[in-house]
């Protein structure tokens, strides 16, 4: 039977702060990143809208700003299609932070 290792909580709590001081100085190669998925929401066609016309941009503005054809926005808009994937979670962005319109676009 052999023995089991007991777990040093301490020396784990160290380790860990250790870990933590040497990533606030840059050095990640320690460390583990947790990933959470945010649930993004649907964007409607008045969704679209509201968010384009609240960034003050044209269709053709906001379709550069988010790297799609006019037509893409225009179809959003309509209901035609919704947007998903890339687009979806830039709208998000750009939903909940509309200064960073500002660095997709020159106005």
């Amino acid at each position: 039977m052999s023995k089991q290792k007991k777990y040093n909580y301490y020396e784990s709590l160290v380790e860990s702060l250790e870990q933590a001081v040497a990533y606030s100085k840059g050095d990640n190669s320690k460390v583990r990143i947790s990933v959470r998925q945010l649930p993004i929401p649907e964007y409607k066609a008045d969704d679209v809208h509201r968010l384009r016309k609240g960034l003050n941009l044209s269709q053709r503005g906001f379709a550069y700003a988010l790297g799609v054809s006019t037509r893409t926005v225009e179809a959003w808009e309509i209901g035609r299609n919704k947007p998903n994937g890339s687009a979806r979670n830039l709208l998000y962005l750009l939903d909940n932070n509309s200064s960073l319109v500002e660095q997709l676009i020159a106005r």
